[in-house]
């Protein structure tokens, strides 16, 4: 009944109440008792009912007079006067005070019929408890689990500060269904009417029921007037569909659909979208029948009609450490991430790869059985730039200690690949090995021997392009040894004590050479030279090379941590690999690594205070005297919301871009948010953002200017987006808090210590359902 008072949507646990002050609209009654038990119990408890006075008559009314209090479970009932006569009917008069877990109220009258289970309450202001709330109403009247109310109101905002208020002139509600109907209701922000609905359902308590979501509305240049309406649909207790029609004026109708179960044992969501006719590409025919240079395309046709994609995730649990999973998505055209998206990230995706399997995990081993598919969604580029499908790919690994010194393991992977148009064969890699690792206190030393055995067998074409051999094979040992030692001492800096570690570090790798030539590449690359690749064994992603190397890494790394809190104030990292003999496995497009020293590599991390959080990367060839890459990131915390950005990034031949970002506080109410992220190289805006905030405790209104790449050949699209949200009703206009917390790192501060979900495993799946997909 609280939640029906005056037509709230229930206030989300996210939203922000920092700025509210301390005020309810009616305070904590002195004398009641903190509530106590729940409502579903209250018909099992006594009624205590306590007074200064207490008077009888003859007519069997009994006139209960002075401080009047009524006390059972949670509830607390508070008067001046209580007149109970025998058949059940009451009458409280002056000071009327009720609260039970869920609200307070005050009123002026209150009378009923105990027996008939009716009562009505009349000149009231109320308070919720459990979520921010408060109105009043002229009256309310109750008959059992249905009742009505008159001339009632609702906000968020404390009294003083009533920036909005929401008035129905007649709420019904169905405590026992959980649902009401307000008639005539009015949004007014201040005093002005902004919103006027009729007719409304809505929901008086938690649980899910079929009803129309927020819309989206949108305006835009390409799409014209943009409106989806999601119609949440609540089929059982454990699975839910919502259904989104979408009307673009400038493009034509869509629809939308998603499909979520869940079950003891996994969870799954199935979703898509169709538009049978789209406008778009008739405006536009050039971006569809002409490449980027303006040339006819061979074939090429309009994608105007049934245009859409699909998505499937689901998980099952098997049991013993197993599970099947599936991951699936397709689109209808190569063009279509482009048109729907409104972002460069989602022009970032040339591919949709699909995948389904069954995965296992045990404390020494992971295994699976799976396959994938790829479908071009770029149409940029061809389907031979497309990855090979693996149809199927099985792979185990599996590492366990042996005794007290040895440690055991193989890695294995079997794979078939197919290709529409290029040529096929299948994989057998393994990579068994024996470690013997070594540790004390403070050093630690893992000699490593493996043996890398990898079988091919090829289609015809693909052997002929790779030296005539259908079956060819690769062999060969790989030895390490990696070591390391700790070294700490205690000293002041600042008046502060820290922890300093000097960390030394060692990794030899030994390969012999072999010819690699007529090896085919199905999934191969040369990985980006980093930190982490002074360790490894292989500079190449996937086994179909394997590199020949002799040599050293040497490395170092301090840290200063502070003994106070134990925060990390300063990382800092140098390493660099000495190669004994010239590299000869190389890919086509490579550099050969030759004999000598490779580029320095050093990794920066400093922390002067809980708001500073400074990050960077450098890398130097000191054989070409040359800067490789250079990376720097930096952060500063404003107060408790503010945050600002900065970050360079160079990769030789690759990139070098700037970014800069902030959500600047000018006061309590008012702030600003900026973008600047910037392509030197391509000397190309990428993304723009420049906004304007305002909120305050119940309120705020956001006005953001945008330019971001549209298209995959650079071209610009400008948006303005104006947002009106009414804390713990809803919003208006279009969305902004997604952008900008995409956009600025810490517009949201929580987004700076999220911890990244573990994957699923096992059997128990207890997820539940969120009504609003």
């Amino acid at each position: 009944m609280c939640i029906a008072l005056a037509l709230p949507a229930q206030a989300r646990d996210s939203e922000n109440w920092g700025m509210c002050p301390i005020e309810d609209a009616v305070p904590a009654f002195i004398d009641a008792p903190e509530p106590t038990g729940t409502p579903e119990n209250r018909i099992d408890l006594p009624t205590d009912i306590s007074g200064d006075a207490l008077s009888a008559s003859e007519s069997d009314r009994t006139v209960f007079q002075g401080n009047v209090a009524l006390r059972r479970g949670d509830q607390f009932l508070g008067t001046d006067k209580m007149t109970y006569n025998q058949d059940g009917t009451y009458v409280a008069e002056g000071s009327v005070r009720y609260q039970d877990s869920g609200m307070r109220i005050v009123a002026e009258r209150a009378r009923g019929d105990q027996d008939a289970d009716t009562h009505t309450i009349e000149d009231l202001r109320y308070q919720l408890i459990e979520q921010r709330g408060n109105g009043g109403a002229e009256r309310i009247d109750m008959d059992g689990d249905v009742g009505k109310l008159v001339g009632s109101t609702y906000s968020t905002c404390p009294p003083s500060q009533r920036a909005w208020e929401l008035r129905a002139r007649e709420i019904d509600f169905d405590t026992e269904e959980g649902i009401g109907v307000a008639r005539n209701a009015v949004v007014r922000i201040g005093k002005v009417p902004v919103l006027y609905v009729p007719w409304l359902m809505f929901p008086i308590d938690d649980r899910r029921r079929t009803g129309l979501l927020y819309p989206a509305v949108k305006i835009s240049g390409r799409n014209g007037f943009d409106w989806r309406q999601p119609i949440y649909l609540n089929l059982a207790p454990n699975y839910d569909a919502t259904l989104t029609p979408r009307i673009m004026t400038e493009r034509g109708v869509q629809l939308g659909g998603e499909f979520r179960w869940l079950y003891a044992g996994g969870r799954g969501e199935l979703s898509g979208e169709w538009m049978p006719k789209d406008k778009l590409p008739e405006n536009e025919p050039d971006r569809y029948l002409n490449d980027l240079n303006g040339r006819p395309i061979a074939g090429a046709t309009l994608p105007d009609k049934d245009r859409g994609q699909f998505k499937f995730n689901g998980v099952h649990g098997l049991g013993h450490g197993w599970r099947a999973q599936a991951n699936l998505g397709w689109i209808s055209d190569s063009h279509y991430l482009e048109d729907f998206s409104n972002s460069l990230y989602g022009l970032s995706n040339w591919q949709i790869r699909s995948e389904a399997g069954f995965y296992g995990r045990g404390r020494y081993w992971d295994a699976g059985l799976m396959a994938d598919h790829n479908q071009l969604a770029d149409y940029t580029l061809t389907e031979r730039n497309l990855r090979y499908d693996r149809m199927p790919r099985a792979y185990l690994n599996w590492s366990q200690p042996f005794g007290r010194w040895f440690e055991a393991g193989v890695t294995t992977e079997a794979v078939r690949f197919r290709h529409e148009v290029r040529n096929e064969g299948s994989r057998l890699d393994l990579k068994p090995y024996i470690s013997m690792p070594l540790e004390g206190a403070s050093w630690f030393v893992t000699p490593k021997l493996a043996w890398r055995y990898t079988a091919y067998q090829l289609d015809d074409a693909l052997a002929a392009a790779n030296g005539g051999d259908s079956a060819p094979t690769r062999s060969l040992p790989i030895s390490s040894v990696d070591a390391g030692l700790f070294f700490d001492r205690k000293m002041s800096f600042g008046g502060d004590s820290y922890l300093q570690t000097l960390e030394p570090r060692v990794f030899y790798l030994n390969v012999p050479y072999r010819d690699q030539g007529g090896l085919p590449r199905f999934d191969t690359n040369p990985m980006t030279f980093s930190w982490g690749q002074l360790f490894r064994d292989n500079r190449y992603t996937g086994p179909d090379r394997q590199i020949d190397a002799n040599q050293l890494t040497t490395a170092v790394t301090t840290r200063f941590i502070n003994e106070a809190d134990g925060r990390e104030r300063l990382s800092a990292s140098l390493g660099q690999i000495q190669y004994f003999d010239d590299s000869r496995v190389v890919v086509p497009g490579e550099t050969a690594v030759e004999r000598g020293k490779s580029a320095w590599v050093a990794d920066v991390g400093v922390s002067p205070s809980q708001r500073w959080s400074i990050n960077a990367a450098y890398q130097w060839d000191p054989k070409y005297r040359r800067q490789d890459l250079a990376s720097i990131r930096t952060r500063y915390l404003i107060g408790d919301s503010g945050v600002v950005n900065l970050g360079y990034r160079y990769r030789r031949d690759l990139t070098e871009q700037a970014d800069f970002s902030f959500l600047y506080p000018l006061n309590p109410s008012w702030s600003v948010v900026g973008r600047y992220y910037y392509s030197i190289d391509d000397r190309k805006l990428l993304e723009s953002i420049a906004g304007v905030q305002w909120e305050s405790c119940c309120m705020a209104v956001r006005l953001i200017a945008r330019r971001y790449i549209r298209e995959r050949n650079g071209e610009l699209d400008d948006s303005l987006r104006l947002e009106f949200e009414l804390k713990g009703l809803g919003s208006a206009g279009q969305k902004t808090e997604s952008i900008l917390s995409r956009a600025i790192l810490g517009y949201d501060r929580d987004d700076l210590y999220l911890v990244p979900p573990s994957s699923l495993d096992g059997d128990d799946y207890t997820n539940s359902l969120d009504p609003t997909p």
